[in-house]
């Protein structure tokens, strides 16, 4: 645990926050299987567009909804896949790095499900894990490494969304979109590189909200 901490924190503390706002919904709602019901702290997370066009910080939904979880088995696949895939990029991108790539994803996962599906209630990681995935591809490929396996699992991941019904399909081709725009550039040799290209990828993902937010509005 000690050697994770010290080489992924930000994974952790990611993966801390999300198992402690899930218990206390899921305290809140009396529910392990449904716990945004009924929850305060779910209403005040829950990505929704009426809550976010009924907001002057409705932008801050895009952020909070990544850390809120619907169920047992979403928070513990998410969280699962979080330490896995978190803790390989954080270290080869950089903490700082990795935390605004992880932001960035998360929030261009919701600006897309801003775009085409804002009526429908979305919360959950999946976004910006999709976006990680990606990422771990590049950092394999700069190393030369062997690509079938991260392949296969960004391919399973695709084929999940796709087919299983009720699954947030905006969200996941969102962050998986930023992933692609930004792996090759975020994982670079040079630390002022990945630094401007995760900052980069932040900023476009939240004008893109914003942008999205506004024409809600018209």
């Amino acid at each position: 645990m000690r050697t994770f901490l010290n080489h992924a924190p930000v994974t952790a503390a990611l993966a801390s926050v999300s198992v402690i706002v899930w218990l206390i919904t899921a305290f809140q709602s009396g529910s392990m299987t449904n716990s945004t019901l009924g929850s305060p702290l779910a209403d005040a997370m829950m990505f929704w567009g009426p809550y976010v066009m009924s907001s002057d910080y409705g932008v801050l939904r895009a952020i909070t909804a990544s850390f809120l979880h619907l169920d047992a088995a979403h928070v513990t696949m998410n969280i699962v896949m979080l330490l896995l895939v978190g803790w390989f990029t954080e270290r080869h991108l950089g903490h700082g790095v990795f935390a605004l790539t992880y932001l960035a994803g998360g929030v261009a996962s919701y600006a897309a499900v801003l775009w085409a599906a804002p009526l429908t209630p979305t919360a959950g990681a999946s976004g910006a894990l999709y976006a990680l995935m990606v990422i771990l591809v590049a950092v394999l490929a700069r190393q030369g490494q062997d690509l079938r396996a991260p392949l296969v699992l960004v391919a399973v991941n695709v084929g999940y969304t796709l087919l299983v019904p009720g699954v947030s399909l905006w969200g996941h081709l969102g962050g998986l979109l930023l992933g692609v725009l930004l792996a090759w550039p975020v994982t670079s040799r040079m630390p002022m590189f990945r630094w401007a290209a995760a900052i980069c990828g932040l900023s476009l993902a939240l004008v893109v909200f914003v942008w999205q937010s506004a024409a809600l509005h018209i």
